[in-house]
């Protein structure tokens, strides 16, 4: 059993609306957004001056025009999720981290977040691109032993839009920067209780979304579009039958990819409009770290006896998925 004692987020403050897209002249404008993806903002840690002059075209330059590391970004986040846990710091025996774009190979990007945090644990990353949170929260969920800290922090820094082409107006649209954290426990009860968890792939379409080591990010969108709405519609619907009937009250957070994707797996699995939670349309597609900001912005809104599916799709191709109970 896994518990979930608090969450946290974090989004840079520039922002690129759908005005700015606009000015950039690749093509696009707000009605083709809107029809498309229903996203209106975004966020980017990097300098927009920058995207104006540059649109991103080497992705070498992107770091130097970032005003966040993911370290600090990862650091904001996982102060809100300690907070919200009641706990402090020098509690936290272990540090994961893991996402799409992380900024350094080497060591793992756990390590240089801990050390933002000023924790000393050991630090580990599992990557899992955007499924990178149902991964993590998957494998912790299975450990069971003495050696397993009491207090652990999991941190998705998801600061994507420095992989951007800002000339393709396909990705362009997509992308925002967030960072997601959670502070868990296999011993100690919390808040959220992780009941049930999945974790699928299917390798034959690893080649569907690629982000190169220092190129830009691209993918088959309407073949991943279909696999996403697919894979997350038949995991909400089998953790809905796994409550046996009890769970058409059942809250849903899907993937953060755009916010059409979320509405057609909303009307394929009958899910009310109050009972979807969602970002995207403000804060863009934030990879890993989207289903868990947006359960971070509700943190304090979940009631006992609420029942939540959270599901999550990312390249590999592989999905995941959990059923949340609130106490």
């Amino acid at each position: 059993m896994l518990y979930i004692h608090g969450m946290g987020h974090f989004h840079p403050e520039n922002q690129i609306c759908n005005k700015f897209l606009e000015d950039l002249d690749i093509g696009t404008n707000h009605e083709w957004i809107m029809d498309r993806v229903g996203i209106e903002n975004r966020r980017t840690v990097m300098s927009l001056d920058y995207i104006r002059e540059t649109k991103n075209k080497d992705t070498r330059g992107a770091a130097e025009a970032s005003i966040y590391s993911n370290a600090q970004t990862g650091k904001y986040a996982a102060e809100i999720a300690i907070k919200r846990a009641g706990i402090e710091k020098d509690q936290i025996g272990m540090v994961v981290a893991g996402g799409c774009t992380p900024e350094i190979s080497t060591p793992a990007e756990a390590c240089a977040i801990a050390s933002a945090l000023e924790i000393t644990a050991p630090c580990i990353d599992i990557n899992s691109a955007c499924s990178s949170f149902g991964a993590q929260i998957h494998f912790l969920s299975m450990l069971n032993d003495e050696k397993v800290p009491e207090f652990i922090l999991i941190v998705s820094p998801e600061n994507t839009t420095r992989v951007v082409d800002y000339a393709d107006r396909r990705a362009a649209v997509l992308w925002g920067d967030g960072t997601s954290a959670a502070v868990v426990s296999t011993k100690v009860r919390g808040k959220a209780i992780v009941k049930s968890t999945s974790l699928i792939s299917d390798p034959s379409g690893w080649d569907k979304v690629v982000v190169p080591r220092t190129g830009h990010f691209d993918q088959d969108g309407p073949a991943v579009q279909s696999f996403a709405v697919k894979k997350t519609s038949t995991t909400v619907k089998n953790i809905r039958e796994s409550y046996n009937g009890q769970g058409e009250q059942m809250l849903f957070i899907g993937h953060q990819a755009n916010l059409r994707m979320l509405e057609t797996v909303c009307r394929r699995c009958e899910i009310a409009p109050g009972q979807h939670f969602f970002n995207v349309n403000a804060f863009g597609n934030t990879a890993a770290a989207g289903a868990p900001t947006v359960m971070s912005q509700n943190w304090d809104s979940f009631r006992k006896g609420d029942v939540l599916a959270m599901v999550m799709v990312g390249a590999g191709l592989t999905w995941a998925g959990m059923a949340i109970e609130f106490n």
